[in-house]
């Protein structure tokens, strides 16, 4: 049985790095196991709404106007894999509003027959332009805050959950530069899942509710509705476990 198990373990690492090396084999950090998900020049390997999200000096820039606001939060999705237990590592910019970071999520817009609908919903790495909630762990269309900025927290069923301040808040944001560029880093490793934010832990989850949770899914960046906003993105880094 252990077998079976190492065995199918190595067949999904070798197909997730596959297929992250046919989207981007231009940058990688290969010392440490990393690959690039993003070639810098075009959003090959992406897909979304072309007229919101375009490459603009070497990073993934989503942006929004006032003349044409959208009604829904949109997504921009990577085609490349599946991710269950990873390590990505992200580099963004945000110019007002409200972004982030999908991961385990479900393509909600496929999956209704929508191929243009570009709705995720699933576990966020959550990032705001004021960074009171930039760090937290939010469940787009889902369960919504599970781990506020700086908490340890263990999700239980029917909605309860042990919490601790493990890190000041202040920290987490004193850490942060507001509109320059900063690093997310998401560890998953099974049903445990930790935020860093500049090399700040921000959020630590360890979600036992079996019935909610997500061990597996897809990888996507976020425009929210509402007021104008632009969000870049480089520098994205994957290793799989």
């Amino acid at each position: 049985m252990m077998r079976s198990f190492g065995i199918a373990l190595v067949t999904v690492l070798l197909c997730a790095s596959a297929a992250v090396a046919q989207v981007s084999p231009a940058k990688t950090d290969q010392a440490a196991g990393f690959v690039s998900l993003f070639n810098g020049k075009d959003l090959s390997g992406w897909d979304g709404d072309s007229r919101l999200w375009s490459v603009k000096e070497g990073a993934i820039v989503g942006e929004t106007s006032s003349e044409s606001p959208i009604k829904e939060n949109t997504f921009l999705i990577w085609t490349g894999a599946t991710l269950k237990d990873f390590e990505l590592r992200v580099r963004f910019r945000l110019v007002n509003h409200n972004s982030g970071i999908q991961y385990r999520s479900r393509d909600l817009g496929r999956t209704a027959g929508q191929r243009n609908a570009w709705t995720v919903g699933g576990y966020q790495a959550d990032m705001d332009s004021a960074n009171q909630y930039t760090g937290m762990l939010y469940e787009e269309r889902g369960r919504g805050i599970l781990a506020n900025v700086g908490q340890k927290v263990t999700a239980k069923a029917n909605g309860e959950k042990t919490v601790e301040q493990a890190v000041d808040p202040q920290s987490v944001r004193a850490a942060i530069t507001a509109g320059a560029w900063n690093e997310y880093v998401v560890i998953c490793r099974g049903n445990r899942i930790t935020h860093r934010v500049n090399g700040v832990i921000s959020a630590d989850v360890t979600d036992e509710d079996i019935e909610k949770r997500s061990l597996e899914g897809i990888l996507a960046l976020q425009l929210h509705q509402g007021p104008a906003m632009r969000v870049e993105f480089k520098d994205i880094l994957l290793k799989v476990f």
